[in-house]
């Protein structure tokens, strides 16, 4: 599914809204999500899931074209978590 579908369904649910301001929703909401997940906050959807940040540790890891090893610095990555109801759907 692509933004454009998002939007699309929407403005199907509410019929009186523009394209314009169904495109500002979303994207008010995606910004909202990667802004507080950057601050270290956690983010729950009930009943699609929880993102956070986590840290990762630094590791060896390997070229894979070449084959040789080389070190991966420590960073940051974000966790998806998906809700009880998400995973029955997905698997029911």
């Amino acid at each position: 599914m692509k933004r454009s579908d998002i939007i699309r369904t929407i403005q199907v649910q509410f019929k009186h809204m523009r394209a314009s301001d169904a495109a500002a929703i979303l994207d008010t909401i995606s910004e909202y999500i990667v802004e507080s997940v950057a601050n270290g906050d956690r983010i729950e959807i009930r009943g699609f899931g929880t993102f956070q940040s986590r840290m990762r540790s630094a590791k060896m890891g390997y070229n894979p074209c070449s084959g040789e090893s080389m070190p991966l610095p420590s960073g940051k990555t974000v966790l998806f978590k998906p809700s009880r109801e998400l995973t029955k759907k997905m698997n029911g």
